[in-house]
C-alpha cells in the first residue's frame, strides 16, 4: 500500500482532471490513443514503482486525457505474468488507478477463438472468465479496508456496461460476439488438444492477460468491461500455426472497430 500511495501521489501531481474510467490496451490495440485528447503522457520507466512493458506491441506509457468528452487514464501497454512479474506487479496499475479515483475499468486483449461461429477480426465482449492461472493476485494477507477476504465473482464483468456495449455496437452497425474468456499463463500458444479442452470447459476465447486485472479491480470495487479481438482461431480441425507478429497484424486490422465502440460507450458509462 505504501508503494501504491507513493505512485498515486506522483501521478496525482501530473493530473489536470480527475478521471473516473481506466482503460488498459492489449496487444496491437494502441490505436485508441490516436482518438485521445492527450493531456499528459508519462513513460512507465519514469513512474515510481511501476513495472515496464517488455512485449512488442505494448508501448509502455500512462496517459491522462479526454476521449469523447470523458476524462480517462489509459495504460498503453500492460504487464503479463509470463514476463516474470508477480501477480501483484501485473496488477499494480489497477491499484494505482483506484488510488487516483477510477470506478470503472475497460480492459482489452487479443485472443484466440475456440467458438466455431467466430472468425479472425471479430470483437468478443467478455461476459465471464475461467481462471487457469496457477496463482491469484489476492493471495496473502488481506486488508479488509481495501476489499473483502473472500471476493464474490458472480458478476466479474458488469452486466450494465455489457448492455451499453451491445446497444452502442447496434447503433454503429458493428458485429460483436460475446463469450467466456479463458485466462492462461502463456507464453506458448495453445496446442490443438488445449484448444479442444478449453472449448469443452465452456471457453470461447483464450488469452494470457485480463483475468488478474479483473480480479483486483473487482476486489477494489471497480466495475469491469472487457473485450477481446479474435486474432487467430483454435477451432477443432482448423488449428493453424500462429506467430505473435500475425496476432499483432490481426489486432491492428480489427482495432478501429474496437476504438469506435469504446469511443461511443464512454459518455454513456
Amino acid at each position: 500500500m505504501k508503494k501504491i500511495e507513493e505512485t498515486g501521489h506522483f501521478l496525482a501531481s501530473k493530473m489536470k482532471n480527475k478521471p473516473q474510467i481506466g482503460i488498459i490496451l492489449g496487444s496491437g490495440l494502441g490505436g485508441l490513443v490516436q482518438h485521445l485528447d492527450v493531456e499528459e503522457e508519462i513513460p512507465y520507466h519514469t513512474i515510481p514503482h511501476f513495472p515496464v512493458s517488455t512485449v512488442k506491441g505494448h508501448l509502455g506509457a500512462l496517459i491522462f486525457g479526454k476521449m469523447n468528452g470523458v476524462d480517462v487514464i489509459v495504460c498503453n501497454g500492460r504487464f503479463h505474468f509470463y514476463e516474470g512479474y508477480t501477480m501483484q506487479e501485473v496488477t499494480f496499475p489497477i491499484q494505482v488507478m483506484k488510488q487516483l479515483g477510477i470506478n470503472k475499468l475497460i480492459v482489452s486483449n487479443a485472443a484466440g477463438g475456440m467458438n466455431p461461429t467466430f472468425k479472425v477480426g471479430d470483437i468478443m465482449l467478455i461476459r465471464d472468465h475461467i481462471n487457469l492461472f496457477p496463482t491469484n493476485p489476492l493471495l496473502g494477507p488481506n486488508d479488509d479496508t481495501v476489499g473483502p477476504r473472500f471476493l464474490d465473482m458472480s458478476e466479474a464483468y458488469s452486466k450494465k456496461m455489457l448492455k451499453i456495449a451491445f446497444e452502442c455496437a447496434k447503433k454503429l452497425d458493428i458485429h460483436v460476439q460475446n463469450g467466456v474468456y479463458v485466462g492462461v499463463t502463456g507464453p506458448c500458444f495453445e496446442t490443438p488438444a488445449e484448444y479442444r479442452m478449453f472449448a469443452i470447459m465452456g471457453g470461447d476465447a483464450v488469452g494470457m492477460s485480463t483475468v488478474p486485472e479483473t480480479i483486483v479491480a473487482r476486489h477494489r470495487g471497480i466495475e469491469v468491461f472487457g473485450l477481446s479481438v479474435i486474432t487467430d482461431l483454435g477451432i477443432v480441425g482448423q488449428v493453424e500455426k500462429v506467430s505473435h507478429e500475425e496476432v499483432l497484424q490481426a489486432a491492428n486490422v480489427a482495432g478501429p472497430k474496437m476504438v469506435q465502440l469504446v469511443y461511443e460507450m464512454l459518455p454513456k458509462l
